[in-house]
């Protein structure tokens, strides 16, 4: 049996957030596949069909993806009321998360308003994501408000953020 959870491994797993968001924000697709286990997975559960990478090198194109779109540089990711649970070895976590876009001169856009779903995994020492879930703020989350029955709505996908289907993990 695994030892619970340390402060230094809720530290580590929020780090890892941190460095999720940088590498995405900063065009880095490289940074974002290694926050991820070899066969660690993106869904990206937000517009009419989820989007779903697979492998360090599906991640790696999801981060090659948006780095591209049109519009996306500029975008930041933050996270908010991260909670976290398991042992030293496997953990959930679930935090809130927004998108602004920062462009031109404020005021800026909120674009995104949801929350991760994530399953990490520690491997030589270092938390990964074994998996990280996007969703929108709907659905699930709203259903013990009364008239959501917590069925999601899924987003149409802007033309900008079309993604090519020309390979495995994507």
């Amino acid at each position: 049996m695994a030892d619970p959870l340390s402060l230094a491994d809720r530290l580590a797993i929020q780090e890892l957030m941190a460095r999720y968001a940088w590498a995405l924000d900063t065009g880095d697709p490289d940074a974002l596949a290694a926050c991820f286990t070899e066969d660690g997975v993106a869904i990206e559960d937000v517009f009419e069909e989820p989007d779903v990478w697979e492998g360090r090198e599906g991640v790696r194109r999801m981060g090659a993806h948006y780095r591209d779109a049109p519009g996306f540089p500029g975008r930041q990711h933050p996270v908010a009321h991260v909670l976290i649970e398991g042992d030293a070895e496997r953990a959930t976590s679930k935090a809130m998360a927004w998108v602004t876009e920062c462009h031109d001169e404020p005021p800026y856009v909120l674009r995104f308003c949801g929350y991760y779903e994530d399953v990490l995994e520690k491997r030589d020492g270092a938390w990964l994501f074994a998996s990280r879930t996007i969703r929108l703020w709907d659905g699930p989350v709203l259903k013990n408000f009364p008239g959501h029955d917590g069925t999601k709505v899924a987003r149409k996908r802007p033309a900008a953020l079309k993604v090519k289907r020309d390979g495995p993990g994507e």
